[in-house]
C-alpha cells in the first residue's frame, strides 16, 4: 500500500508559523503541543500544565488564548479534520483510481495519528468541538464522494439523498474498522489485518460498488 503523501499533522500546524505576528504564533505553538500531547495520551490527560510546559509559555500567556484545555483540544481537532481532507484531496489529485487513492491515503492517515483519531472519535459529550468536527469531516467527505459518483456515473447515478446515504454509510463502516484495529486493538481485527493491500482491496471494493448505480 502505497505512503499517504504530505508531512506529520505538528508539522503541517507549524507551516507558515514563522511569519504570524508573535501572539498568534504563540497560540500556534499552544496546539501543536496540544496535538502533539493529544497523539500520545487521552483527552483526560491533557492538562494546561502539559501544554505549558512542553510549549515554555506561563499559564496566564494560555488563558489569552484559550479559556481552558477543551477549547485547545477543540481548536486542534478542527485543524486536525482540514488536514485529513487537505491530504485526502491531494492523494487524489491526479491518481489514476481517485478511490484507491483516497482510500490508502485515509488508511494511512488512520495508523499514524491512532491518538488524534481516537479523541476525534470518542470525545462525545465531554468535547462537543470533537463531535461536531468528526460530523464535519463526515458530512463534507460524503459531500465529496457523492459528487465524485455524479461525476463518474452522470446520467445513471443514484439520486443526490441516496448518494450521502451510502456515502456516509461506507465512512461509518471504515471508521468502525479502523478504530477497532487501530483505537480499540481488536485482535481478531488484528488477525484479519495484517496485508494492508487486501483491506485496501476490501474498502476500495466497498467504496466503489457501494456507490455505484
Amino acid at each position: 500500500m502505497s505512503q499517504a503523501p504530505g508531512i506529520p499533522f505538528p508539522d503541517w500546524l507549524a507551516q507558515g508559523r514563522d511569519a504570524l505576528p508573535k501572539g498568534e504564533r504563540t497560540r500556534r505553538d499552544l496546539m501543536i503541543a496540544g496535538a502533539e500531547l493529544l497523539a500520545s495520551q487521552p483527552l483526560e490527560a491533557l492538562t494546561v500544565a502539559a501544554t505549558c510546559a512542553r510549549t515554555g509559555v506561563a499559564h496566564g500567556t494560555f488563558y489569552i488564548h484559550f479559556p481552558n484545555r477543551n477549547a485547545l483540544a477543540g481548536a486542534v481537532l478542527q485543524a486536525f479534520v482540514d488536514y485529513l481532507q487537505d491530504l485526502m484531496r491531494a492523494a487524489a489529485r491526479g491518481a489514476p483510481d481517485p478511490v484507491r487513492a483516497t482510500t490508502a491515503a485515509y488508511m494511512h492517515l488512520f495508523a499514524e495519528n491512532a491518538g488524534l483519531m481516537r479523541c476525534l472519535l470518542t470525545g462525545g459529550d465531554a468535547l462537543p468541538a470533537a463531535q461536531a468536527a468528526f460530523q464535519r469531516l463526515n458530512h463534507d467527505w460524503a459531500a465529496t464522494v457523492a459528487a465524485a459518483a455524479r461525476r463518474r456515473h452522470g446520467s445513471v447515478a443514484r439520486p443526490e439523498p441516496d448518494l450521502m446515504r451510502r456515502a456516509l454509510a461506507l465512512g461509518g463502516m471504515v471508521d468502525q474498522y479502523l478504530t477497532a484495529l487501530h483505537v480499540t486493538g481488536d485482535p481478531q481485527i488484528i488477525a484479519l489485518s495484517q496485508d494492508p493491500d487486501t483491506l485496501l482491496d476490501l474498502f476500495t471494493d466497498l467504496w466503489t460498488k457501494g456507490m455505484a448505480p
